[in-house]
Formats: C-alpha cells, sequence, structure tokens
C-alpha cells in the first residue's frame, strides 16, 4: 500500500509487528503504517493555500516523508535536552570562545546577537543511549517535520504525551515565530529593534533549485500569515546601502540563511555580509553561531573531558558529554598511521563539511582518499552504527537506518524528528525513507500495541 491509500476515511493498522522479530525493539518489530496523507496534504493546503501544492510535493519529492515513525525513548529525549544544555554551556565559557577566535576567520569573532535559529543536533540512538553525530546551524525540515508530526496518528499503547515539547502544529509554529522574534530583538535597540519584526528573506543560492525549496515557500506563508512580509531570495539579489539591507528596494530586518557559505565567502554573498559586518540586519544563523557550534573542531573539545574541565565546566555536564560524545580527534599528518591502523572504527569529517559532502566511514576509505584526509581539514569520530526502523515497501519489510534530529532554539528543543535512509548518509532517495515523526514511549522494548 502506498503512502497515497492512507486516509482519514480509512484508517491503516496493518501490517501487524513483523513475524520472525517478536521480543524485538519496537523500532524493528512494530511496522505501524501511521501517515495519514489526507491530514498532511490538508495541512499543507491549509498553510499554502493551494491543493496544487501537497500534489506536486508529493510527485516531486517522492522519498521526503516515510509512512512510519520512529520510536524513542522518553528517557533518550531527556538525556538528548541534557545534551543540548551541556553543550550550550560550553559555548557560553570565555575559554572556549577563546579557543575558537583563535581559529575562527575575523567575520565570525564578534557575537552579533541573534543566537542561531533551527540549530539542529543530531544524534545516533545506542543501546546504552544517544550519541551526538553532529551540530548543524542551518538545520533543515523543522517547518516540514512539523506538519508531518500532525498528520501521523498514534497506533500504539503508552505512549508518553507528557513532555516539555510543544504538543500541537499552532504550539509549535507560535514557537518557532517566537524565536524569529526573538532573533529580531536581540540585534538591538541601534538598529531599530524595539519594535516588531516587519520583513524576512529566506535566502539561498538558486532557491528554487534547492531540494527543501518547498519548506522556503512554506516558510514564506508562515510568515505572511503572521503578518510580516516574506521573500525568498537569491543572496545576489540583496543589496546594502551602508545603513539598510534591501531585497529589490524593499527593507529586509532579518534573513533566515539557509546558505552553506558560512562564514559569506562567495562574493554572490557580498551584500549580507556587509550588513552582517555593519550590524544592520538580524542574520540567522550566522557566522559566529556556525563557529561556535557547527564547526567539526568542537566535536574534539566536547569529547575531551579533562578540557571542558580545564575550562571549568560544571561536573554534571562534563559527565553528560562524556556520556553523549563519540572520541573524537584532529587528523593530521602526524597522527595518519595510527588513524589509518583504526579506520574501521572511524569517521571521517571536514571541519566545515554539511550534508554528509566529503565524509568518509574508515572501512570505506582508499589509500587515495585517506592521504587527502590525512593533509589536515579533518576530524576522526568514533564510529556510532545508526539504529534502524522497519518499513513496509510494497507490502515488504525492509530495516533502514535511523537518525535522530533535535531541532533548539537558546538550548530549548522545540521538536524532536527522525530520517530514514540507506546507505552511508541520508539521501532522500530511498523507498520507504525520508522524515520522520518520533514517537516518544516509555520503554522502546515495549511490546507494539497494534491492533
Amino acid at each position: 500500500m502506498s503512502d497515497n491509500d492512507i486516509s482519514t476515511a480509512k484508517p491503516v493498522m496493518d501490517p501487524a509487528p513483523v513475524p520472525g522479530l517478536s521480543g524485538k525493539p519496537l523500532n524493528v518489530a512494530c511496522a505501524c503504517v501511521t501517515l495519514n496523507q489526507t491530514r498532511l496534504d490538508q495541512a499543507l493546503t491549509d498553510a499554502f493555500g493551494d491543493r496544487a501544492f501537497a500534489a506536486g510535493l508529493r510527485d516531486s519529492h517522492p522519498h521526503l516523508v516515510s509512512a512510519q515513525p520512529v520510536f524513542v525513548s522518553a528517557a533518550d529525549v531527556e538525556a538528548i535536552a541534557k545534551a543540548v544544555t551541556a553543550i550550550e554551556a560550553v559555548a557560553a565559557r570565555p575559554a572556549f570562545e577563546h579557543l575558537v577566535n583563535a581559529r575562527a576567520p575575523d567575520i565570525a569573532k564578534k557575537p552579533p546577537g541573534p543566537i542561531g535559529v533551527f540549530m539542529g543536533y543530531d544524534f545516533h540512538m545506542s543501546a546504552s543511549g544517544p550519541r551526538l553525530i553532529e551540530v548543524n546551524t542551518n538545520a533543515g525540515g523543522g517547518l516540514l517535520n512539523a506538519h508531518l508530526r500532525e498528520a501521523h496518528r498514534t497506533c500504539c499503547h503508552d505512549l508518553t504525551t507528557t513532555t516539555r515539547l510543544p504538543a500541537t502544529l499552532d504550539a509549535t509554529l507560535d514557537a518557532y515565530m517566537a524565536a524569529f522574534e526573538a532573533e529580531w530583538q536581540r540585534i538591538g535597540p541601534n538598529k531599530g529593534a524595539g519594535r516588531p519584526l516587519s520583513s524576512v528573506a529566506i535566502v539561498d543560492r538558486a532557491p528554487s533549485s534547492q531540494y527543501l525549496y518547498p519548506e522556503f515557500r512554506l516558510f514564506e506563508q508562515m510568515f505572511r500569515a503572521r503578518g510580516v512580509d516574506a521573500a525568498i531570495a537569491d543572496p545576489d539579489e540583496l543589496a546594502f546601502d551602508g545603513e539598510q539591507l534591501t531585497l529589490h528596494g524593499r527593507r529586509i530586518d532579518l534573513v533566515y540563511n539557509r546558505l552553506t557559505d558560512f562564514y559569506l565567502d562567495d562574493p554572490a554573498s557580498a551584500a549580507l555580509r556587509a550588513s552582517y559586518a555593519a550590524g544592520t540586519t538580524a542574520i540567522t544563523p550566522n557566522p559566529w553561531v556556525h563557529a561556535h557550534y557547527a564547526d567539526k573542531r568542537n566535536l574534539v573539545v566536547l569529547s575531551d573531558s579533562a578540557a571542558l574541565a580545564s575550562m571549568g565546566l560544571e561536573a554534571e555536564h562534563i559527565a553528560t558529554l562524556r556520556d553523549v560524545v563519540p572520541a573524537t580527534s584532529l587528523v593530521t599528518p602526524q597522527t595518519a598511521d595510527a588513524n589509518w591502523a583504526v579506520r574501521k572504527h572511524l569517521f571521517f569529517k571536514p571541519f566545515g563539511g554539511h550534508g554528509g559532502k566529503a565524509a568518509y566511514r574508515g572501512d570505506k576509505l582508499t589509500r587515495t582518499v585517506f592521504a587527502e584526509i590525512a593533509k589536515g581539514g579533518y576530524i576522526a569520530q568514533e564510529l556510532v552504527a545508526p539504529s534502524v526502523r522497519t518499513v513496509m515497501v510494497d507490502g515488504v519489510p525492509q530495516l533502514l537506518k535511523a537518525d535522530v534530529r533535535a531541532y533548539t532554539y537558546d538550548g530549548q528543543i522545540q521538536l524532536v524528528a527522525a530520517r530514514l535512509y540507506q546507505g552511508q548518509m541520508t539521501n532522500f532517495r530511498t523507498p520507504g525513507g525520508g522524515f520522520a515523526p518520533v514517537l516518544i514511549v516509555a520503554d522502546v522494548m515495549a511490546a507494539c500495541g497494534c491492533a
């Protein structure tokens, strides 16, 4: 049965737990289909005002969303929340600020005010709890996942419903909007803040060609529905006159920055860079946020208990990070031989990488590729295998890999979602895969409650 067959008129409870997998964790044994495609289509239609948007999204992005949720225990969600709090505490330490500023480009050294909407903390769920894989400062999918969660129905008993997360779509959207408003106010009264946010540009290179362009359009509608003028733009459409950032003559208060040009080095980002340096526009996320959170070298510090203690970090936070952050080290010519010897247990990532680009599992490496890695610019992270989720593809159960992302603002989790995939990295090309809502349960080892 395809996703499109699922409707409110005929809720789908089948398939039941997969034969031969009884006694396994919920994510393996329970193949419940919970996506209500009709409800999702209606939510997107309500948000966008055009039924063709939902139909077009299904056609253009067939593997964007999964029909099945991922189960995560309440204890693991609490562990994720503690990890976020601990990482935010590290970022606030003066010694950490000094370390980051010693290596960051000048544009990323001075706090600009805005602290970054849609921080993404990505985890693999191990048998001993969540393990942090990386931190992203322009994490996509937050708005799509809010709508997706609303379109899934609870199919299993004993779900934990008492959490600190927004409980409804409206509450989640309110939290998102409050974050953007807070970013605008953080820029300071000398730059026009103190009045309500009135104009936003959602910025990426060639935005209509980006895979998550449909989400950009949803954000545009979210802002407009709340009385904020919004437009999607390429950075080279922006202009800066020394005082004000504009888009085709319209003043821009805030830029929701989806660029992977993290330090605004591209010539197309010149106006954005000048406005950021002048402090006249709230740009979120921004170079300062990337340097202090998403640069992969930060994982080396976060996994080093002695370094954290020397920074004066509280013992509770050190213990949290010891449990959550896999051992990580810099790759240098001097460490190359040692790294190669244990490569099968490592994952190699570039300092400023994103979306899995130029990242390698050690057991897949050739000598030639490793020779380039060994020149520097990479971290080596202890390999943590992703958990798995059973999904139904054309009526046949298949195991996909899963990772879990916490979307946060100012250290608070706004939404938890998952991504299902095959291969080395999330790719949105896997039948049965894509974004999936997280259902928080008391025990992921519980029996499936499907009727």
